[in-house]
This record gives structure tokens, sequence and C-alpha cells, in this order.
């Protein structure tokens, strides 16, 4: 697909992940590279003395899946990239936890593509991360990604 052609799909939803599980070998794993030990996370007799009930991901761990769930979508790729990079978000919720067990995946929604310069595309994604059997999402986030044509 041409970037025109994405531009196209503005307001629609693009593409829904794979669903992923949040193990808790991940989740020790994310607390040993970001310095995050707080017991909710990593000690599970003490998180299931909480009204988690149990260990849940960091919601930074969540965010982080976004661009894993992004290359196990079935959103359209666009002829020609040369590379992409992440630019920044404009909101982010965290709605739910995530237990640790738990699957997720994204629903991404494009909300806008511009040209910034020739070649130079930004795209703004409503991206949701959903939990496997729950009413609400874990996140939801406005983010903003560029690629290179």
């Amino acid at each position: 697909m041409t970037p025109q052609e994405l531009a196209g799909k503005v307001g629609e939803i693009i593409g829904t992940s794979e669903w992923v599980e949040i193990s808790q070998e991940r989740i020790n794993q994310f607390a040993e590279a970001t310095g995050d030990f707080q017991f909710i996370h990593i000690d599970p007799e003490a998180a299931a003395k909480t009204p988690f009930g149990g260990t849940i991901a960091h919601g930074f761990l969540t965010l982080s899946m976004m661009p894993y769930l992004s290359s196990v979508t079935d959103m359209p790729r666009i002829e020609g990239v040369k590379m992409g990079v992440n630019y920044g978000g404009n909101k982010t919720r965290f709605i739910a936890p995530v237990r640790a067990g738990k699957r997720i995946r994204s629903h991404t929604k494009l909300l806008e593509l511009v040209e910034k310069r020739p070649g130079q595309w930004q795209q703004t994604n409503e991206v949701t991360i959903e939990i496997e059997g729950e009413d609400k999402p874990a996140l939801i986030a406005e983010w903003i990604s560029q690629f290179f044509v």
C-alpha cells in the first residue's frame, strides 16, 4: 500500500494484533530492565493481598508492547519504507491492570497521516490494548510515529 492509500483510511481501524501472553517471567524481565521492583509486579504472595489479587504488569510494560504488537498485526504495510521511528504520544491512559498470565492484543485506529517533508510521513494512531476476557482495555494511547520512504 502507498502512503496516499493509507491516508484514505483515516478514521478506520487499520489493524488488530495477535494475542500475546504477559507472563510473570516477562514482568520480572521488565522489572530488571527498568529497576522498578514494586511488589505488585514481582511478589506474587504480597500482591495476592492487594485488590489486584496477584501480580500485575507494569503500565509501562504494557505501553512498551506497542511496537511488538504492531509487528504481529494485520495492519497494511507501506511500500518502500526505509525506517520508522516513535515520535511521541498525545495521550496515554492506563485503564485496567494486566494480571500476570493474561493475554493482550492491540487495535489500531488511524487518526491522521500527513507528509511532513517529501518521503517523511507522520502517523497518529489511537491504540487500544485489550485484555482477553475483560470488559475494560488495559490502555488507550494516542501515539505518533514517523516513517520514511
